[in-house]
């Protein structure tokens, strides 16, 4: 038998809907989806979020997501049961699992550790994501909301392609000539001068760090973004210079809402997993109650509208946190008050102390801490946090400091994981690690005529059910993918090509393509081709067009080639 066809009856057989899940055909299409990506919440931090918000506000009990709990989604890599932001939302939005770092890009093969069969023959091939297909197909507007920089993982696996999610010089130019009617979030700093004009001369208005500049934007066509990279942590926001991600959410819908065709609306509540990484429960919990408030906002439009769907999931664990942990005694025997008060009074995140303390002298430490946590460092916390390296306002000299006589649980080099840790030791919440974990997230779903996707899912089957949604399948991605992810030595095979080294150390290559009248240039990470030796005449594409240095490939959509004739 063929080996492309093996693999293809392998690749079918291993993602065969399970029993509970409804099957392609089943489910009504709907105008408009909204996606909500609570980045590595882990179920133990809903659980605290819940009953934080539960002490805090007694006649609150339960959040805005807990009548839409339907199932539970199993989210990996390609080769791997644990998986990070950016092959796991690349499923989600793909349909194909990937590795580690991938963003929307077909993995290398791994024959002895694929969980699924690979082709090898597609490795680096662009992935078109459902946002991609969704404009493509339905004319459907596409938006972006988040609170990290806006090329970081998942933002970027809805809207670009890269097997390196750390090459922002790749991924940034893709976002920003994706077409996305709306874009809120962080990153001021990493939207080039190019990038901005490219938006402003196709009818974006563009704010930087200007939040009445965005309240009051009446255009359908709005890049919004604060703070140099990411967005501060909802506790320590300063609401007259940041919104809230509810605020974001509400904003992005009426835009979007705008379009008679529909729209994709991606909103990730992205800090959520930084904070896990850095083991800091105030930062986990209070940046999942402000994403659940913008899951209020979106299910109330929905629930309004009767034409949108909501999905809601995680993109994988992390950090392994628990309510309740071996060395807090009796634990399991604690009140609410005993368990939940000294927590409720923090009012920073790890970082915002961090923010307090180096921006204050060491005489204000005790204060700062009685306001914004509610007790005194004791005579070992307070050595502990002079000892710390990157505490600037210290007493004792840089040189001087060591772990030496400092309580093991509570020494740290870094001040930021120093507070992480005395946060910690006030609670009886505990982590196995400050990495990604494997256990499956949970799966929330609003559907007009109540078709949710019930059960436990795989990461492939949620893309099959948005998909779905929108009134395709998984066939119809692959042929979008086929269509405007081509290799130009297949789109060009007649013409003469040649790649034009980079000029800069961080620069992209550039494709020139020859017949005996006509020459296209091409250049990557956009969606722009110029025509003639002086590139004076532009031609603007329906996708953007991906360079991959691994295989000295340009991706770009079939239809070039016609532009030769």
């Amino acid at each position: 038998m063929n080996k492309a066809i093996t693999l293809l009856l392998l690749f079918a057989l291993f993602i065969m809907p399970a029993n509970g899940a409804r099957k392609t055909g089943e489910i009504k299409p709907v105008k408009n989806i909204i996606l909500m990506i609570p980045d590595g919440t882990s179920l133990a931090t809903v659980s605290i979020a819940r009953w934080l918000q539960w002490y805090n506000n007694p006649e609150r009990p339960k959040l805005n997501i807990d009548p839409y709990l339907c199932g539970t989604v199993r989210t990996h890599s390609s080769n791997a049961p644990i998986g990070d932001s950016a092959p796991t939302t690349s499923c989600y939005m793909t349909g194909y699992p990937s590795r580690t770092g991938y963003v929307s890009t077909y993995p290398e093969s791994d024959p002895d550790n694929d969980i699924y069969p690979t082709d090898p023959a597609r490795a680096f091939q662009p992935l078109t994501t459902v946002l991609e297909a969704g404009k493509l197909l339905h004319n459907k507007t596409g938006g972006l909301v988040f609170t990290c920089e806006f090329p970081h993982a998942t933002p970027a696996d809805c809207s670009a392609h890269s097997y390196n999610r750390g090459k922002y010089e790749w991924i940034a130019p893709q976002m920003a000539h994706n077409d996305l009617s709306v874009v809120i979030g962080g990153g001021v700093s990493l939207l080039s001068e190019e990038d901005e004009t490219y938006l402003e001369s196709n009818g974006y208005t563009v704010y930087a760090n200007d939040l009445n500049g965005m309240r009051n934007d009446t255009s359908s066509k709005m890049w919004a973004l604060y703070g140099d990279r990411d967005m501060a942590y909802d506790i320590d926001r300063d609401p007259a210079k940041q919104p809230s991600i509810a605020e974001m959410t509400r904003i992005a819908i009426e835009k979007l809402s705008k379009n008679e065709n529909g729209f994709f609306l991606m909103v990730e509540g992205s800090k959520i997993d930084w904070a896990a990484h850095g083991n800091d429960p105030v930062g986990m919990a209070t940046d999942f109650l402000a994403f659940d408030q913008a899951c209020g906002v979106a299910l109330e439009f929905a629930r309004k509208d009767g034409e949108t769907a909501v999905v809601i999931a995680p993109d994988h664990g992390n950090s392994g946190i628990s309510l309740g942990v071996r060395h807090c005694g009796g634990y399991d025997k604690l009140t609410k008050e005993q368990l939940f008060h000294a927590f409720s009074q923090f009012k920073l995140t790890a970082e915002g102390f961090v923010g307090k303390l180096n921006s204050q002298p060491a005489s204000e430490v005790q204060p700062i801490f009685r306001e914004y946590a509610g007790f005194e460092l004791n005579e070992q916390e307070l050595e502990a946090l002079y000892h710390c390296s990157s505490y600037k306002n210290s007493p004792i000299p840089e040189n001087e400091r060591s772990s030496e006589g400092i309580e093991p649980s509570l020494y740290s080099g870094s001040l930021n994981t120093f507070i992480s840790k005395l946060i910690t030791s006030k609670t009886c919440f505990g982590f196995t690690t400050g990495g990604h974990t494997g256990e499956e997230v949970f799966l929330a779903g609003y559907h007009p005529q109540g078709d949710i996707p019930l059960g436990m899912h795989t990461n492939i089957e949620l893309n099959e059910y948005l998909c779905n949604l929108f009134g395709f399948n998984r066939d119809e991605l692959d042929r979008l993918t086929k269509q405007n992810f081509a290799r130009h030595t297949d789109v060009f095979k007649n013409y003469t090509c040649e790649i034009i080294p980079a000029k800069e150390e961080k620069g992209s290559p550039a494709l020139v393509v020859k017949n005996k009248k006509k020459q296209l240039n091409i250049k990557p990470f956009t969606n722009i081709v110029t025509e003639g030796k002086k590139g004076d005449k532009e031609i603007r594409l329906n996708s953007v067009i991906v360079y991959v240095d691994k295989n000295n490939t340009f991706y770009l959509p079939e239809q070039v080639a016609e532009y030769l004739k």
